[in-house]
């Protein structure tokens, strides 16, 4: 009987794959889920490893309804977002994890499950799993040149060395990693993020929609600030005050409460909180997404596929979510050419707006499914294993050697 070892496994069997990543909420969340469900569907065996301090509620309700499928089983222990003491209990927890369920591949996702994915493959003696690493933005997201950039490329640079694969989730991400680590000893994937075909179905506005929504974390890199000084330029140039809706939560909420009270924006803008995307677009006619840094957002995908019209900057991968129809991106931190934006989608009518709405729709539609994304990731795993194994078996081979000179 030939005992599979990892690496040398026939690479169309099942897989064992165990996924580690830290805040539960989210694109990063919403696209391991859609993942690790998919690789379940396929018949492989999945497991996660998440954050126990975020997501809330509904983080426990999403990984309650997955873990049934979840052959490697659903843990949680506490991660935080920046270097922390007890990333030292966090690590060897998924070392017990990885040591339990004798994973094929360990995928982190984001800067943070990256580390606990990967640190362990630098360690002598580690386990021989194919360790595979999506960004997620993360670490890239910082502004190059700056001293916490150069401290996190740092940290990536040790850690590509125990990567076997890297699925990008965007060709701007590949990039920057590329200019800013430059290790080409990995194997790299671009895996686009995808949508259902549910997701496809268009998106009614509310009969009382307000003029602007905007859906996701309310922090700095999301440049909800520059909305709000737009909104107010948009006052001013059209002579009344348009309605606009904040849907999510974030550390700077109270921040972003203050700034529109000082713009004189308190009565016309609403933070109702989180909620469901597809039900947040309906609060509003036209989506804003004013972000300073992205990798391949998730929002602006739902909302493409969901035929929302949408006003977004040019950064990180968006321009390849629009595609052919990039040119109509706008730069970031620009609070008038963001309100000129504004008032031109306000005057086409709803007419024009849908029909620009759909020509993104269904160039979206074609390229950014979940079945691609699936499919894609489980052959950069095979690629991967495929990789390992001819120094899997010169490694065994070495050792039958060695065992027959001492013979």
């Amino acid at each position: 009987m030939v005992a599979f070892m990892p690496g040398v496994a026939r690479t169309d069997r099942k897989l064992r794959i165990l996924h580690v990543l830290r805040a539960p909420l989210g694109g990063l969340f919403r696209h391991v889920v859609d993942l690790a469900r998919g690789l379940a569907e396929r018949g492989h065996a999945v497991g996660l490893v998440t954050d126990s301090l975020t997501g809330g509620d509904r983080a426990t309700q999403v990984l309650g309804e997955l873990a049934p499928i979840m052959e490697l089983g659903v843990t949680r222990v506490p991660m935080h977002r920046n270097p922390h003491v007890s990333d030292i209990t966090a690590l060897r927890h998924v070392m017990h994890r990885i040591g339990d369920t004798h994973p094929d591949v360990v995928h982190g996702h984001g800067s943070k499950g990256g580390f606990f994915a990967r640190a362990p493959g630098l360690l002598p003696g580690s386990n021989p799993v194919v360790r595979a690493y999506t960004p997620h933005g993360g670490s890239f997201n910082y502004k190059p040149g700056t001293f916490v950039n150069g401290v996190y490329m740092l940290a990536e640079s040790a850690l590509a060395r125990a990567t076997d694969i890297f699925l990008f989730e965007s060709a701007y991400i590949g990039r920057r990693f590329d200019e800013s680590v430059g290790y080409d000893k990995s194997l790299k994937r671009i895996v686009l993020n995808g949508i259902a075909e549910s997701e496809t179905v268009p998106v009614v506005a509310d009969a009382d929609a307000a003029d602007f929504v905007y859906v996701g974390e309310l922090r700095s890199a999301k440049g909800i600030d520059t909305m709000i000084d737009a909104l107010r330029v948009v006052r001013d140039r059209i002579g009344r005050v348009p309605r606009a809706i904040l849907v999510g939560s974030g550390p700077d909420e109270a921040a972003l409460h203050e700034h529109a009270r000082a713009a004189g924006l308190e009565d016309c803008i609403t933070m109702p909180g989180p909620m469901p995307a597809r039900q947040a677009f309906s609060l509003g006619k036209i989506l804003v997404v004013p972000s300073r840094a992205e990798s391949l957002p998730y929002v602006v995908i739902e909302a493409a596929g969901a035929h929302i019209p949408l006003i977004a900057t040019s950064v990180g991968g968006i321009p390849e979510i629009f595609g052919p129809y990039a040119d109509r991106l706008i730069p970031c931190d620009d609070p008038e050419r963001l309100a000129g934006a504004m008032i031109e989608a306000l005057s086409s009518g709803d007419d024009e707006r849908r029909r620009r709405a759909g020509e993104i729709a269904d160039f979206v539609a074609d390229r950014f499914t979940i079945a691609n994304m699936v499919d894609s990731v489980i052959a950069g795993y095979r690629d991967a294993l495929g990789a390992r194994a001819p120094a899997a078996r010169a490694a065994s081979n070495e050792i039958s050697m060695t065992k027959a000179i001492g013979e």
